[in-house]
Parts: C-alpha cells; structure tokens; sequence
C-alpha cells in the first residue's frame, strides 16, 4: 500500500525527522487559508498522486508552457492560484503512463533554501531478505538513469538483521555523501530514525529525493515516498486509515476484497490461474506464442464459486482484454468449481470475447463435463501450450 506525501512526512515527522511544516487541502476554498497558515515567504505547491515524476510532469489540455505538478509561490495569493490550477485536474507522469491521474489533494510546504540535492532509500533486498540502504550524490534525478549511466555514484548495502541499524552504517552513507560537521552527525541520527520508521511499520519502500542540505548546513527530507507491506496491515490500523482508494486500480480494489490476487497489466489476453507459480508461466507463454498478458490473477488453491465468479467478472470489466485464459491445475483447489464459478459469472455477465478453459487435476472430468454441458461458446484445452496457442489465435483472429 501506497500514502501520499504529506502522510509519508507527517509519519516521519513524527519519529522526529527533519521535514518543512506544511498544509494540504482537498477544495478550492480551503487553499488560501491553508498558505496563509505557512510562514513564508516562498511556498512550495505540490501535486499529490501516487507517482514519481510530477515536476517533470504535465496536464491534460495544459496551456502551453504551464509548469508541472511541483511550483514555486512567492505569496499567499499565488500559492492559491496555483493550487486551484492544479485541483480537479489530471496530471501526467512518466510513471502514471498516458491517462495520468487526478489530482485531489495539493500540498503546501515552506520554501527551502538548497545548497545540495542527495538520493536515499530503504527497502527490502530481496536476494538477501535484509534491509538495503541506498544513496547517492545525484539528488533530484531519476535513479534509475543514474545507475546506468553512473553507477559508480550510487551506494548501496544490507543491515544485518542481528545487530540492526548501528551510528557506524550512518557514517558510511554521510561519507559516501560527501557530508562533514554537523551535517555529518544529523545524517547518522536521521539513518537511524528512517530504520527505525522502516521496521516497526512495516514498510516495504522508503524513498527520500531529494534530501537536501540547506545553505545553512542542515539536512532535510524534501520529499518522501513509502509504501508498506499489505499482508501487515492488520498490525497497523493506523497506516490502514491512510489508504486513499482514489489512487488505486479500481480492479484491483475491487480484487483485495475478495482475496484474489490481481494486478493490471496492458496485454489484451485475460488470465485466470489458480497458483501464483502457474499464473506466472501462463502469463509467460502467452508472450512466447506472440500476445500479452492483460493480467495476473491468481484465485488461490481455496478459492470459492463466488470469488472465481468476482475473478471473471473483474477480468471482463478491462476493456483492453480481448481474450480469456483460464488454467486450472487442481490440487486444493477442484476443477468442478473453477467450472461452476466460470458458468455463473460467464451467464451473469455474458461473454464477449474468446474464452479458452485448461483443466486438470481433481475432479477434471466433472469440471470438463459441467463446461461441455453448459450450452457456452468455450474452447477446451488438452495442456498449457495447446490452451496458450488457442486463445492467441482466437483473438488474433
């Protein structure tokens, strides 16, 4: 799960790290009074979607030369200005891809003066299963550039689970930043509060870029992303309050609901697979016998007639699918309920496009029976390679 900035600086803030005071409004109205609470006088109005990239973004139908979704005001009257610009709008990120994202919320900071713009970033290495720190010199730009061009300029290293976060990690990312003096002795302190923040609240990602020494000095986190482990939430329902459902796919909102794990893709081919193992193979020669996958979908090995018939009816609400996929191997999971669950959402919503049914394991022959006798337009796969073949002809054409 996902927060937006502000909620992402308020959480730090309260485990004590440096951030700007600021205000965010979600109406019009509420824009001048929330500026005129900051003391000024130079006030950052920010976008607030769950993207990267906003300053270097654009709205839609923009006036031409019209700044992005991060601005400069010098007064109350034009941070105003600009938030009502930004409201109600679509912003477009190289992260939000072509349709963008609206934005509800707009966020105002105090200004800050910056002598340095530096990388930091925590998450979960997955080849270790340790905590990684990340950092770099190359504050402000796109990491991922900076690896591929520079990655000499980029630290990374594990903590080691046993000891936890020790002043001597901090020392080694402020060398590595080139920071001496005070600046030197707020970044140790500022590791620790991070790993901190990082572990008790089960955190998956946590991205500062940039933070910023001041012309004074002083480190600051200018910005923050973070996002947290899902299958956690249940420990904090306070990080659960966070969740704004405005931000996420609606299909995939609607899928958390029922236990399904789904998430977007762009292909046009539809899967429904039991098995996150074999979801990722379907998914895979989909692409080897020349089409895309619209989606992962994985109803899992107890699944119900009622959650395979929410599956289905998710997988036909994407108007980019034009073809189904459904691959059943049943072991927990029976094949005669994968078929009565597809019968049912398939008379519920109808069936518009292709629809090729693998089936195999428990119950196999009841499961092809009920689909055989149900009077449907479906196609009947032997095996993975034959249903992967089918369906990409079918939609193909």
């Amino acid at each position: 799960m996902n927060i937006h900035e502000y909620q992402a600086k308020a959480l730090l803030r309260d485990y004590g790290a440096p951030v700007s005071d600021g205000r965010v409004v979600t109406k019009a109205e509420e824009a001048k009074t929330a500026a005129g609470e900051l003391d000024g006088p130079l006030w950052v109005v920010k976008a607030q979607i769950h993207a990267g990239g906003r300053g270097k973004g654009h709205f839609a139908e923009a006036d031409a030369g019209e700044k992005g979704g991060v601005r400069l005001a010098k007064s109350v009257e034009e941070a105003e200005a600009e938030a009502k610009k930004m409201l109600g709008r679509t912003l477009i990120t190289h992260q939000t891809g072509p349709d963008g994202k609206q934005v509800n919320r707009v966020y105002f900071e105090d200004g800050s003066d910056i002598e340095r713009e530096l990388y930091l970033a925590l998450l979960v290495d997955r080849t270790t299963s340790r905590i990684s720190f990340v950092s770099s010199t190359e504050g402000g730009m796109d990491i991922e550039e900076v690896a591929a061009a520079t990655p000499e300029k980029i630290l990374s290293f594990s903590v080691d689970p046993a000891t936890g976060y020790q002043p001597y990690h901090g020392r080694r990312i402020a060398f590595s930043l080139g920071l001496e003096g005070q600046a030197m002795k707020q970044c140790v302190k500022l590791m620790g509060i991070l790993y901190q923040a990082f572990v008790e609240k089960d955190m998956e990602q946590l991205e500062i870029n940039p933070l910023i020494v001041t012309d004074k000095g002083d480190l600051k986190v200018l910005d923050a992303k973070v996002g947290f482990d899902g299958n956690a939430l249940y420990r904090h329902q306070d990080i659960a309050a966070l969740r704004d459902e405005t931000e996420e796919d609606p299909k995939e909102l609607q899928a958390s609901k029922y236990d399904l794990n789904y998430i977007a893709l762009d292909g046009e081919i539809g899967c429904m697979v039991n098995g996150a193992g074999l979801a990722m193979a379907t998914m895979d020669i989909i692409k080897l016998k020349g089409a895309e996958p619209a989606n992962f979908l994985d109803v899992g090995g107890g699944a119900t007639k009622e959650k395979v018939t929410e599956a289905f009816k998710i997988i036909t609400s994407d108007k980019n699918v034009k073809g189904i996929l459904v691959n059943i191997f049943g072991g927990i999971m029976r094949c005669d309920i994968i078929a009565e669950g597809v019968i049912a959402a398939v008379k519920e919503v109808g069936l518009k496009v292709p629809l090729v049914v693998r089936l195999e394991g428990t119950n196999v022959e009841k499961g092809k029976e009920i689909i055989q006798t149900s009077g449907l337009d479906v196609i009947a796969a032997d095996d993975l390679s034959d249903a992967a073949e089918k369906i990409v002809k079918a939609v193909k054409g």
